[in-house]
């Protein structure tokens, strides 16, 4: 700009800055930026280049979700002291906002990833698949636990890692692989949570790497049976043993409104089995 001390109509003034005129005429009537010069005959205000700096500020700190009593606050004890203090409380909060929102898109994904699967799956089918290794919260339960007391439980330990609601996170049950092999496809002894962010606490528990077999069926009486029953076989004949626990989520808890209606994922960490080995 040739000349910096020219002063700009509050039309330039906010098409430079890319905001509407009205919004510098409420900040001068609330009194927190002011023109640099009002004509003394028709009111017109004018604004100096110089002011760019003052007004991008206010216009970055409202981006922050700053109050304009916090923004007019700091405008009367303007310092570099005054303003690191105030963008370093907000980029604290941006920080834990974006870490939120992180949180959610990886929850979103979670759903879709849910919902395409619903739409090409074949209930019938048994597969093999990789997966990495994740970190769950998990609380102990047993068949004796009612069903509004797992929810209780759900949410008291979602609220220690200061989730915003209960279904910011997936969470599922787990059958020990022992309890399988005995034939007891109910035998539910822990509850897993699935925390969108990264956590490092003491107690979690590792779902391993590697292959899993991974079943569905629809939620009703005997289904779950008949499903693990195929499950096993399908471990037989391809010379594979169950390893640490089953994981079970419904996938599609979120689109009925009747249990019966649930379909359910099974997936079961495997290894070669010890005779397949040995014959290796």
């Amino acid at each position: 700009m040739e000349k910096k001390s020219k002063l700009l109509t509050i039309g330039q003034f906010a098409s430079l800055h890319g905001i509407n005129k009205k919004t510098l005429m409420w900040y001068d009537e609330i009194g927190l930026f002011h023109p640099a010069a009002i004509h003394p005959e028709n009111g017109y205000r004018y604004y100096s280049y110089y002011q760019s700096s003052i007004l991008e500020t206010i216009l970055m700190l409202r981006e922050l979700n700053v109050s304009i009593d916090e923004i007019r606050a700091f405008m009367e004890n303007r310092s570099a002291a005054s303003l690191e203090q105030l963008l370093c409380e907000k980029m604290e909060d941006l920080d834990h906002e974006m870490a939120h929102l992180k949180a959610i898109r990886k929850t979103m994904s979670y759903h879709r990833q849910n919902m395409r699967t619903l739409l090409t799956m074949d209930l019938s089918e048994i597969s093999m698949i990789e997966k990495k290794e994740r970190c769950l919260v998990t609380v102990e339960i047993n068949r004796d636990t009612p069903f509004d007391k797992q929810v209780e439980m759900i949410i008291d330990e979602t609220k220690k890692y200061q989730l915003r609601r209960l279904h910011d996170a997936s969470y599922g049950t787990m059958i020990a692989a022992k309890s399988l092999y005995r034939g007891d496809f109910e035998d539910y002894s822990k509850l897993f949570i699935e925390i969108p962010f990264p956590i490092k606490k003491e107690g979690l528990h590792i779902q391993p790497s590697g292959k899993y077999v991974r079943a569905f069926y629809q939620e009703s009486d005997g289904n779950a049976a008949f499903c693990y029953q195929r499950i096993f076989e399908y471990m037989e004949v391809h010379g594979l043993a169950a390893l640490g626990f089953s994981y079970e989520i419904i996938i599609n808890e979120n689109v009925i409104d009747r249990t019966e209606d649930a379909i359910v994922q099974i997936e079961i960490p495997v290894t070669p089995s010890i005779f397949e080995t040995e014959q290796k």
